[in-house]
């Protein structure tokens, strides 16, 4: 038997592992990745400073930060909608993982 993970009918999927080819091929204009990358960084560096500094006030820029630059690089650069709204668990594992991989150099930035 094959145990390979797939994606079910429902347009759901079996795991990260099957969900995240999905999400990179959402992701192949380089300028869109950019972005997200950015994004993430950016979201990482807010919340490290929020939590060092005690400011919690900059924890609303969280989700402006996160999906305000990936939401760009879908509607103006890969012209699709963001995963997030249909996958919204997996899609933020994805952005991490692909904030990864690119430091990794295992995708290209």
């Amino acid at each position: 038997m094959d145990s390979k993970p797939t994606q079910r009918a429902d347009s759901g999927f079996d795991s990260f592992a099957a969900f995240y080819p999905f999400y990179l091929s959402e992701h192949a204009n380089r300028t869109s990745r950019r972005l997200h990358v950015i994004g993430t960084g950016s979201l990482i560096l807010i919340l490290a400073g929020a939590l060092i500094s005690g400011a919690w006030s900059l924890l609303w820029l969280l989700p402006l930060v996160g999906y305000g630059f990936a939401w760009v690089g879908h509607f103006f650069f890969e012209h699709n909608r963001p995963a997030t709204f249909k996958h919204p668990f997996y899609s933020l594992m994805g952005d991490f993982v692909m904030f990864r991989d690119v430091l990794t150099r295992r995708i290209p930035w």
